[in-house]
């Protein structure tokens, strides 16, 4: 998809969201692995109906968009990326009561554990899970996120969604083709396409015990801390193969602390990859060709990522 992000492109934008919309912003500011160069176009929006706007814009602009939620499972390029940066912070709440329980509708910039967090303070159980995970709303919609032998399969009820050309409509759980970490939103990933965009879901929860809730959610919070690194990292890099967990896999391969410049394969979690000494993405994609070549040459499996890389990479032959 080639950018030609014309004057005339940038005049509307302007009109639209004013000082909103910036130029050449670093995004590793934005992203959890603190790396990546900068957007060409970044454009901060405050709720769905501006998420709508920017990327029907944008699509009629004919200007390349990505939609930035909390900066995990990604890893931006060096190089930056072109066209427009949708930062998402769209993020309004709000609880419906059913006879059989709770809907909760939140906007796809709302934060997934805070929300989670306050789930529980509310007595609304089935959300737990989410406590500690990094991220949106949206972007857990879009990877069907998950911890705990839970995930947004087992919550989302319905979601709107924008679609490139045709406007907004509401797509059911069933249309959301969930697997593991798998959507049909997320198979869109990598391919040179306008891409839909969540704006705002439905999740059912149901009436429970908040001590009950916060003993869970506080068991889950102990476990990831004891199980997986702090620090800046992207999250889990590698899908778990069938019958096989991608740590163990890096791990037996040898790669528990290797390091490429500022990046290393963390030493708690193999699975992991943490920026402690100023990494560049560069240095990141380098980890994940080592421990991807490592595990395949070894063991004769075929990691596949959980991250996605954005942006302008040019690799090397």
């Amino acid at each position: 998809m080639n950018v030609t992000t014309s004057l005339r492109a940038v005049e509307r934008f302007r009109e639209l969201f004013g000082a909103q919309l910036q130029v050449g912003v670093p995004l590793s500011r934005y992203t959890s692995a603190r790396v990546g160069g900068p957007a060409e176009l970044f454009l901060v929006v405050n709720s769905a109906a501006e998420l709508e706007t920017a990327v029907e814009t944008a699509y009629a602009q004919r200007i390349p968009y990505f939609i930035l939620g909390g900066g995990s499972n990604i890893v931006v390029s060096d190089a930056g990326i072109r066209g427009l940066v949708i930062l998402n912070k769209a993020k309004n709440v709000t609880f419906r009561h059913t006879g059989a329980g709770v809907i909760c509708i939140a906007e796809s910039g709302a934060n997934l554990s805070a929300l989670a967090r306050q789930c529980v303070s509310k007595g609304l159980g089935g959300l737990e899970w989410a406590v500690g995970v990094p991220g949106t709303v949206g972007g857990a919609v879009v990877g069907n996120a998950g911890a705990h032998g839970a995930d947004m399969n087992s919550n989302l009820r319905a979601a709107a969604i924008w679609e490139p050309g045709r406007g907004t409509r509401i797509y059911s759980n069933e249309e959301m083709q969930y697997a593991y970490r798998d959507s049909i939103l997320k198979r869109e990933h990598g391919k040179e396409i306008w891409r839909r965009v969540v704006l705002s879901a439905e999740l059912s929860l149901t009436l429970a015990d908040p001590q009950a809730l916060a003993a869970r959610a506080e068991a889950f919070t102990t476990h990831r801390k004891q199980t997986q690194p702090g620090g800046a990292s992207c999250g889990s890099m590698f899908k778990n193969p069938e019958n096989y967990y991608a740590g163990y896999l890096i791990e037996t391969a040898g790669l528990k602390g290797y390091r490429v410049g500022g990046a290393q394969i963390s030493q708690k979690h193999a699975n992991f990859f943490v920026n402690d000494e100023d990494a560049t993405a560069e240095n990141i994609r380098a980890l994940l060709a080592e421990a991807w070549n490592s595990v395949r040459e070894q063991f004769g499996v075929e990691m596949e990522l959980e991250i996605e890389l954005v942006g302008d990479w040019r690799f090397e032959q």
